[in-house]
This record gives structure tokens, C-alpha cells and sequence, in this order.
């Protein structure tokens, strides 16, 4: 039998990650998160992560240095982030995006990391 349940999670009201990001709904292979982001440090670390992460920009922008390339997103922006990928933003500006990551990066701790 296939899984016919439907999730709705308000954001208002989602669990909040260390890293600040929001999560928001998750099935079995993907999973997003809303992150809500002021300028921070210049410099933050180079990370790699254990899962595929594709993003989108509602409003602001940021820099993603991934693997010696650096592009700048902007609202209406999208981007993808490959798996074990070394990488790092940079918020520029006030920032709203969504990502979604598969599988799901809350599983295990996995954005802990």
C-alpha cells in the first residue's frame, strides 16, 4: 500500500535547528528547512555534509564558495549544493531561503555535523 498521509507544518511554529534553519516538512527521502538570516561573519568555516542540498532565494542574498567557485545568489535565485561538496555561505544581505535536502539532514544529527 502506498503512504496516502498528507503533512502540513506552519513555520510559526517548526523546531529550530542549531544552525538557526527551521524545519519544515519531511518524508522519507527529503526534507526542507527555512532559514531567516542576518549578515554574519566574514569568514565562516568550510563544511561538507552527508546529503544533497538544492535552495532556493526569497529575499536578500548570499555568496556560496563551493569547491573554489564563488557565485552570489539573489532573490529568485536557485542553487544546488552536491553531496560531500566543501562549502560555505556568506550572508551579504538579510536573508530568506528554502532548501531541501535528501535524504533528510535532520536525521541522525546529520546537519550537526
Amino acid at each position: 500500500m502506498n503512504d496516502t498521509s498528507v503533512k502540513k507544518v506552519d513555520s510559526a511554529h517548526s523546531p529550530q535547528g542549531s544552525m538557526g534553519q527551521k524545519y519544515l516538512a519531511s518524508g522519507v527521502t527529503v526534507s526542507m528547512r527555512l532559514w531567516e538570516e542576518s549578515p554574519t561573519q566574514p569568514d565562516p568555516q568550510p563544511m561538507s555534509r552527508d546529503y544533497e542540498v538544492v535552495g532556493y532565494v526569497i529575499k536578500g542574498s548570499a555568496e556560496l564558495e563551493l569547491e573554489d567557485q564563488k557565485i552570489i545568489l539573489n532573490a529568485g535565485d536557485s542553487w544546488v549544493v552536491p553531496k560531500e561538496a566543501v562549502h560555505r555561505y556568506r550572508i551579504l544581505e538579510p536573508l530568506v531561503a528554502v532548501e531541501a535536502t535528501a535524504p533528510p539532514a535532520h536525521i541522525h544529527d546529520r546537519d550537526q555535523k
